[in-house]
């Protein structure tokens, strides 16, 4: 088994360098109009330092990604220290006519993980578990879990590295199902102990969405509650995340952006909440990355959510994990990319599926963060979304670029298989 690294959490900025102002904005009818107008903007940045981009300039990259990406609409979310900025691109579904806004319904997909990994940092850091603890120690009565060579257990920390063993689903989805709403708990606890691992526990990275749920379906058995009931008490309502969700209001489903293809229905996703069945709003997500960056007014979080737990050459093989970039770390849902000695380095996770791509980035050192979440649209995308909003991230923090991917990962499809979840 790998030895993990010593968690190395980033360093925040000193709070006395922030303004106590706060300038947000949000789209507005003539604004949106004047930067669909735009036609010719800027480049993909090259591989050098950078000046510092304004938040119209961002807006304005944000217009070439949509533009490149072939999707039918978007919305981003950019804090930059005391900045915030929501912007919305295209339309909240094919022949609306209306662009996306900041309260604008997303189903975030494999971002999910993220929560699923604070709620765990918040358990650990109050002693209701250890990240050491074997999975079946949160079993339901008389589960079995299957068991590396010389009878290794499956650890929390595996399922939250994707270095379980576990392959990356159950199945395909049954017929006639919501995305999301397979497999429920009942059901991966019945598959588990028929299946072979494919590697020891923490030897060998495979990215896992069964691992995930499994991991979520822990946290709420230490917590003697359900994993909707631990994130809403947990995570969302501390930061007033009230259009965050697994269980979407009429309302809410009302303002889910659609894509090009219809992809089934809005619903509750309780069953795959922990792996990907969160839904949110940009005006949400800025919520969370002002958390995550730990700026002033956020709520506290636990050091060790963008702790860096395992280097991949440390490991057998890692699959699953570059559709951003070559992975440098694996934390617990985040991935490191860039060498971390550099201020280049970030923190990604990326998400796919239901008509959606997703992805947020994070550079905590500047005190950047970045999401995007994009509607499928007709034709093929001219742009890696992944990699251009990775140039963003770079170009508001003003640091280098990362080079492009040395290890080119089999992208997602743009409509995948039906009844099969692609979540990144």
């Amino acid at each position: 088994m790998a030895t993990p690294v010593k968690p190395t959490p980033s360093s925040p900025v000193p709070r006395a360098q922030f303004a106590n102002t706060r300038a947000f904005t949000t789209p507005q009818p003539a604004a949106v109009l004047l930067l669909l107008a735009v036609s010719s903007l800027a480049s993909p940045p090259s591989l050098q330092a950078q000046q510092p981009v304004s938040l119209a300039e961002a807006a304005q990259r944000g217009q070439a990604i949509f533009d490149q990406s072939a999707v039918t609409g978007m919305v981003l979310a950019i804090v930059h220290n005391h900045e915030v900025l929501i912007k919305g691109y295209g339309e909240t579904a094919p022949g609306s006519g209306r662009t996306p806004d900041s309260s604008s319904e997303v189903r975030l997909c494999s971002i999910s993980k993220v929560f699923t990994s604070d709620l765990l940092t918040k358990l650990v850091s109050e002693g209701n578990l250890s990240l050491t603890d074997p999975l079946l120690k949160y079993a339901p009565p008389h589960s079995k879990v299957p068991e590396g060579p010389n009878g290794t257990d499956i650890t929390l920390l595996d399922l939250a590295t994707h270095t379980s063993g576990l392959p990356r689903e159950v199945s395909s989805y049954p017929p006639k199902t919501p995305h999301f709403t397979f497999p429920n708990r009942a059901y991966r606890w019945a598959w588990l102990p028929k299946q072979k691992l494919a590697s020891a526990p923490g030897t060998a990275a495979v990215y896992s969405n069964i691992g995930y749920d499994l991991l979520g379906d822990a946290l709420a058995s230490a917590a003697n509650t359900s994993y909707a009931s631990l994130l809403h008490d947990r995570l969302l309502q501390p930061l007033n995340m009230w259009d965050t969700t697994l269980v979407p209001s009429s309302d809410q489903c009302a303002r889910l952006l659609q894509p090009v293809k219809n992809e089934g229905p809005c619903t509750d996703t309780q069953p795959s909440g922990p792996s990907g069945g969160i839904y949110s709003t940009a005006s949400d997500m800025v919520k969370l990355l002002e958390y995550l960056l730990r700026l002033p007014g956020s709520p506290p979080a636990p050091d060790a959510n963008l702790a860096i737990y395992l280097k991949p050459d440390q490991l057998k093989s890692v699959q699953g994990l570059s559709h951003a970039g070559d992975p440098t770390g694996i934390g617990l849902a985040w991935i490191q990319l860039g060498d971390p000695a550099t201020p280049s380095a970030i923190l990604e996770k990326t998400g796919g599926g239901a008509g959606f791509t997703t992805y947020i980035a994070l550079s905590p050192s500047r005190q950047t963060g970045v999401f995007l979440a994009a509607t499928w649209g007709k034709g093929d995308p001219k742009v890696g979304f992944f990699q251009e909003s990775n140039n963003l991230l770079a170009a508001l923090a003003n640091v280098p670029p990362l080079p492009p991917k040395a290890h080119r990962a089999t992208p997602p499809k743009h409509h995948p298989r039906p009844r099969r979840r692609p979540h990144l």
